[in-house]
């Protein structure tokens, strides 16, 4: 049983990635979906996505080599994800909340990876890291863990008064919503008082995410009551880990396809190109919608009723 917080935490990071590795394969395999074609496009090089503009502005367009920017890209992304851009924009009281619960989440990510990277580096350079670069990546540990945590807790109880309070957001507020937001809460709150209380300069922690990273595990020190603190600390944050995945809060990886297969996707339909195969296959599918006026029986494909004359 001494080992038994590590056995979780690796179970943890299995169950993680190949949630992860599945959720991905899942959006990729997906029909194509309906394109927004919404300007400006982030990846159109030079000055046409400042204003909107389109290779289809070019005469000729179909016979030129296509550019496609990824630094345009990232100058969006990277704002949004870290920021949250366009919830800034269009719904201020929600940011206040979300962005700090987010904005938390990926320090305490942030604090995870150094301690792991630090294990690693000092047993490659260990004298590297016993001067001044050691002292440097301890103290940025210690402000984005504690701080990470205190504003993603901070966050997430906004998030739940908002969804319990605000008559907008209470109809489409299910019990998974309230769960997973009570959930992030109570894992926190616990690790940040094992913090406090237990160890305030994280070297239990360190020394944990050590023989992790080193598959070297050590067995837990010091009395009944900071063992059992410490394992239930870990215990509960590995579950966590293993659990987001599974739920619709992997949007995280779910807004790399909402941005570049559906809001970006301006490739063109060419002959014999990608897109036409790929709607050529889309328009075979039978069609099940039970609108009458859509004349679908669950037999007919989207090419039959696309091309069939409606009676007035």
């Amino acid at each position: 049983m001494a080992f038994f917080p590590h056995i979780i935490t690796y179970i943890a990071l299995g169950v993680f990635a190949i949630a992860c590795i599945a959720r991905v394969l899942m959006w990729m395999r997906m029909p194509m979906h309906l394109r927004w074609e919404l300007y400006p496009v982030a990846h159109e090089p030079g000055n046409k996505a400042k204003y909107g503009g389109s290779y289809l502005e070019e005469s000729d367009w179909w016979k030129k080599p296509r550019e496609v920017s990824m630094a345009g890209e990232l100058k969006v992304m990277v704002p949004e994800i870290l920021f949250l851009v366009a919830l800034w924009e269009h719904n201020r009281k929600m940011w206040v909340r979300s962005f700090p619960f987010h904005f938390g989440i990926y320090m305490v990510i942030g604090a995870t990876v150094m301690m792991m990277g630090s294990a690693l580096l000092g047993l490659a350079v260990p004298d590297l890291m016993a001067g001044g670069l050691g002292t440097f990546l301890h103290n940025t540990v210690l402000f984005c863990g504690a701080g990470g945590l205190g504003l993603s807790i901070f966050g997430a109880l906004g998030l739940l008064q908002r969804r319990l309070t605000d008559p907008g957001l209470r109809d489409f507020t299910t019990v998974a919503d309230i769960f997973n937001l009570v959930f992030f809460i109570v894992a926190f709150g616990l690790a940040l008082v094992h913090f406090i209380a237990i160890d305030s300069d994280l070297s239990r922690s360190a020394g944990f995410l050590a023989g992790i990273v080193t598959f070297s595990p050590v067995a837990l020190t010091g009395s009944v009551h900071e063992v059992s603190f410490t394992s239930a600390t870990i215990i509960l944050m590995g579950v966590l880990v293993a659990y987001i995945p599974l739920t619709h809060m992997s949007h995280f990886i779910g807004k790399y396809f909402a941005y570049h297969a559906i809001r970006w996707n301006d490739k063109p339909n060419l002959k014999g190109g990608d897109e036409e195969a790929a709607i050529g296959e889309m328009l075979t599918q039978p069609v099940s919608w039970a609108a009458k006026h859509i004349g679908a029986d669950g037999k007919k494909t989207w090419a039959d009723l696309a091309t069939q004359e409606y009676k007035k």
